[in-house]
């Protein structure tokens, strides 16, 4: 079964494909063109036959050099099979919308990343008729970002710092860091980023911590948000301000890919009290299904 950890490492670039490009420029120092528009695809490479293939993230991306497909594979051990199967998305990809397809892999081992990093080749030694490279993203090439300065000044980055590094002693002044980041950038995507780096901390050390950092400053999908919410309620209307909770329940849940029953959403739906809402919102953040918002109750 796909771990909320895998989820998020690729997931996060759907929500933020910025973000991608972001890595691959200054990461992997790869001058890969700044995109016009970036679009996100069915990941479903199942053929007429009965054997499934899917990718984890699929984005087209429209530069003034051409048109790209990222393909971003979540990695978190090594699996032989994988490198039957990437050249076999490359190629059905390529031949299905005829534009240069690039795969990129995200992991948090160091271990898998130097597996992931080798070259696949097909063929004969020598005169290999088929050889594709992956570009990696992991611990050993994306830098530790643990100083607010630097967070401050490239805060995608000091994402994908606490995605790749978040564990071990350096733990807690790399997600300090980047909670002062979060705050200079828009609160829509500060939230996103939130959701995606909770996921991806595996060390239950590190996750507190992190969580114990969004209590204490007070972050947006917690008490400044509800603030909000009630200060435009009592302005617009208390109607206005719950159906906005309820809209960010949702949202969270759908970019975490937990599905929403119809009778989750009914009962959110059918909820007056803001209290409760707002702790529906904190729950979704974790809540491993959408029942999960229900718990405790």
């Amino acid at each position: 079964m796909v771990g909320s950890s895998h989820e998020a490492l690729h997931r996060i670039f759907q929500k933020e494909p910025e973000l991608l490009t972001t890595a691959l420029q200054r990461v992997l120092n790869v001058p890969f063109p700044k995109p016009r528009e970036i679009a996100a695809l069915n990941v479903d490479l199942t053929e007429i036959e009965p054997v499934e293939r899917r990718v984890d993230t699929l984005l087209r991306a429209e530069t003034d050099e051409g048109t790209y497909l990222l393909v971003v594979e979540s990695q978190g051990k090594v699996d032989e099979r994988k490198r039957g199967s990437w050249p076999y998305y490359l190629s059905f990809l390529y031949e299905k919308y005829r534009c240069e397809p690039v795969l990129i892999v995200i992991t948090q081992s160091s271990a898998t990343a130097r597996w992931a990093s080798r070259p696949i080749q097909l063929g004969f030694p020598g005169w290999y008729s088929m050889t594709v490279r992956p570009l990696v993203l992991g611990p050993d090439n994306v830098p530790v970002i643990a100083d607010e300065r630097q967070a401050r000044q490239d805060p995608p980055l000091a994402v994908l710092s606490a995605m790749t590094h978040g564990r071990g002693p350096r733990a807690a002044a790399i997600l300090e860091s980047l909670v002062a980041a979060l705050q200079d950038i828009d609160p829509d995507s500060a939230a996103a980023f939130v959701q995606f780096v909770d996921s991806c901390l595996t060390d239950p050390q590190a996750k507190q911590i992190w969580r114990d950092l969004m209590t204490a400053t007070q972050y947006f999908w917690r008490h400044q948000l509800a603030e909000q919410v009630r200060e435009e309620g009592r302005e617009e209307g208390l109607e206005e301000g719950r159906q906005r909770l309820r809209e960010l329940i949702f949202g969270i849940l759908e970019s975490r890919g937990i599905p929403v029953p119809d009778a989750v959403r009914e009962r959110v739906g059918a909820c007056p009290d803001l209290d409760q809402l707002e702790t529906w919102v904190q729950r979704a953040v974790h809540a491993a299904d959408a029942t999960g918002l229900f718990v405790e109750e």
